[in-house]
């Protein structure tokens, strides 16, 4: 019986091993999570030039990979939408409609946003703008 025991315990120490190699991978893997941002509440503001006042309002969310970068993007929240109610309102009519306008608007939002936090903390952080919702009237 002894030796029963003493075979099971020999032939069980390697999965244990296994066990704990798996657990510090997945420890890992928790560091580079992707996570979304919303910046909340929606961006609203106005934008273009001429006699009729023209709104946009965006619904934005930023990529970032792990717990860290989305403290660090929580932190400069105000100062990032500072910069992104910034270059919607320097948008014109063109330069808002259309599909190829809005991807645009989306990678200059997105460079910004890299570029304010390259400043602020040696590293862009943010890896993707996405709107989720962009209305103009």
């Amino acid at each position: 019986m002894k030796t029963w025991i003493a075979l099971l315990l020999v032939l069980s120490l390697p999965f244990a091993a296994m066990a704990q190699e798996e657990k510090k991978e997945g420890e890992g893997a928790e560091v580079d999570k992707v996570a979304y941002y919303s910046l909340v509440p929606a961006l609203v503001g106005n934008f273009g030039a001429g006699p009729k006042l023209k709104f946009f309002k965006a619904d934005i969310a930023l990529q970032v990979k792990g717990a860290d970068a989305e403290k660090i993007v929580e932190h400069h929240d105000p100062l990032i939408r500072n910069q992104l109610v910034m270059l919607f309102s320097q948008q014109t009519e063109e330069t808002m409609n259309g599909q190829d306008g809005k991807e645009k608007l989306r990678q200059e939002a997105l460079k910004q946003v890299q570029d304010v936090l390259n400043q602020e903390e040696g590293k862009p952080v943010v890896d993707d703008l996405l709107f989720n919702n962009l209305i103009i009237q």
